[in-house]
């Protein structure tokens, strides 16, 4: 280590987003480093977050844990994609898969051929070519990769209780030398010269000081806003959906490979598959939706025995204007709140922890690496903010709500997305941004968003073998999940939970 080099590492609060923070950095982070996360058994967690994009599989590899027991100890299933059902009218439907949709050719990604396909007449659905739609159709999961000269094209990703998640990184973080602190902060001190966090004070007048303090204290942003003051771009305008109602139900089968996303008159209703219980939750805007009202639509929807009350969450979308401030960074809903449409949640903790460890500072926290890693930061939930956006924008209902929302003004960034792809089906994605051109263009048609042409390059291609590709590719898919076992089948064999009493207290 060198002498500037930080030495000690503060957590403010647990959770998913405090307890994966102290697991990588424990992983990443020179030996000696002390790593400290400071949470209440007196304080709740939010909680809500139980579904994941393949993302988290990276994460989890990086800390060497085993899928198969992730799985089993988080009372998990696994995720192929999100359906949206409803939201450009009654029984409409797409999904939004995970992993590849056909093969490029030449210059041009797949999804051009296939346009000219379906503008010339043909009628293979763009989905029939994406195994994991075709397998999450068909409730069939195996982790199958295909071979290297010829990938499966699946992609998959977690359904999990959020709590019990954070209970098996904190096992894992404190095998590694990480030190839970029990306790609740009253107070923050702060240096005299640079104004960054000192220390923060814990009921019982104990102090815990540290070079880094990362904010994992939720909404409430006790170090990024109350103390530093970050301020925080509000989002309502374009997401003005404010309160969520969660609820668990007995679990119900088919164990559906895939998160529900279901419209309702002004909001919408996800549906989360677990082994021992379903998640369910309704968002909605409260300006167009009472709070009795919401509960009595969700009620009135769920498909199994509820097991307890609903619970009440309200929110603001948006985000700290800066994630990172001095000697703190900000995770989790103290960086801000994007709602679970797109279960981006649990990634954004993912990759803020990822940024922070690109752009590790020493104790003089240089100006330059900071602002990159805000920048970084600003940008990718601008580009998730769009794609939220786009789901209501685009939408074919008729309720007020959606009504509304069809009119709103929309961010110049989302306009140039659509009119670009309207008009040659060409897809604008900026750097590594999270969403991929397979992701905007199944959120784009899945939402009724049509291109009037396509990449006049398709016609390098002869006719033929433009459409011998898109049928192979839809037989690949098709291949791929007629060899898959059943979702449920491969759980039960692999990575079955025990049973909910003991998984709590494993």
């Amino acid at each position: 280590m060198t002498a500037a080099a930080i030495r000690s590492v503060v957590i403010v609060g647990g959770g998913s987003a405090g307890w994966m923070a102290a697991a990588a950095l424990s992983r990443f982070l020179p030996p000696g480093t002390a790593i400290r996360l400071i949470e209440s058994d007196a304080i709740g967690t939010v909680g809500v977050g139980e579904a994941t994009i393949p993302q988290l599989r990276l994460f989890n590899q990086s800390l060497g844990i085993d899928e198969a027991a992730f799985v089993r100890a988080t009372g998990g299933s696994f995720k192929l994609g999100i359906r949206f059902d409803g939201w450009s009218g009654p029984g409409s439907r797409y999904i939004h898969a995970f992993g590849t949709i056909g093969r490029a050719a030449g210059l041009l990604p797949f999804h051009h051929y296939w346009l000219a396909h379906h503008q010339s007449g043909g009628t293979t659905d763009l989905w029939e070519c994406s195994a994991s739609a075709r397998a999450a159709r068909a409730d069939r999961f195996a982790p199958d990769p295909g071979r290297p000269n010829l990938p499966s094209g699946l992609a998959w990703a977690y359904h999990f209780d959020a709590g019990l998640y954070a209970a098996f990184l904190r096992r894992h973080a404190e095998a590694r030398g990480v030190e839970r602190i029990e306790g609740r902060v009253v107070g923050v001190e702060r240096d005299g010269e640079t104004g960054h966090v000192a220390a923060v004070r814990l009921a019982g007048e104990r102090a815990v000081a540290g070079d880094l303090f990362i904010d994992c204290s939720g909404f409430r942003g006790l170090l990024i806003e109350e103390t530093l003051g970050s301020g925080f771009d509000n989002w309502s305008a374009h997401l003005p959906c404010d309160r969520a109602l969660a609820v668990p139900t007995e679990r119900t089968a088919p164990l559906h490979p895939f998160t529900c996303a279901t419209a309702r008159e002004a909001g919408w209703q996800w549906r989360i598959p677990l082994q021992h219980r379903t998640g369910n939750g309704l968002v909605y805007a409260s300006n167009h939706l009472s709070d009795d009202a919401a509960a009595a639509l969700l009620l009135a929807h769920l498909d199994g025995r509820p097991l307890a009350d609903p619970r009440p969450l309200r929110f603001t979308t948006g985000r700290r204007r800066r994630a990172w401030m001095g000697n703190c960074v900000a995770l989790g809903l103290a960086a801000g709140f994007m709602e679970p449409l797109e279960s981006t949640s649990i990634h954004l903790v993912q990759s803020g922890i990822a940024r922070l460890l690109e752009f590790w500072p020493d104790r003089r926290f240089a100006p330059q690496g900071i602002a990159a890693f805000n920048q970084r930061s600003e940008a990718e939930w601008l580009a998730i903010r769009d794609a939220l956006i786009l789901h209501y924008h685009a939408n074919a209902r008729d309720e007020a709500f959606w009504r509304e929302r069809r009119a709103a003004a929309i961010p110049d960034s989302l306009a140039e997305r659509i009119a670009l792809f309207r008009e040659s089906g060409r897809i604008l994605r900026h750097g590594d941004e999270l969403f991929t051109e397979i992701g905007w263009l199944q959120i784009l048609i899945g939402q009724g968003v049509v291109p009037q042409a396509h990449s006049p390059l398709v016609a390098a291609l002869p006719l033929a073998e433009r459409e011998a590709l898109v049928a192979i590719a839809a037989r690949h898919a098709e291949a791929v999940a007629a060899r898959l076992p059943d979702h449920a089948d491969f759980v039960a064999r692999h990575c079955a939970a025990p049973p909910p009493t003991e998984s709590r207290t494993a």
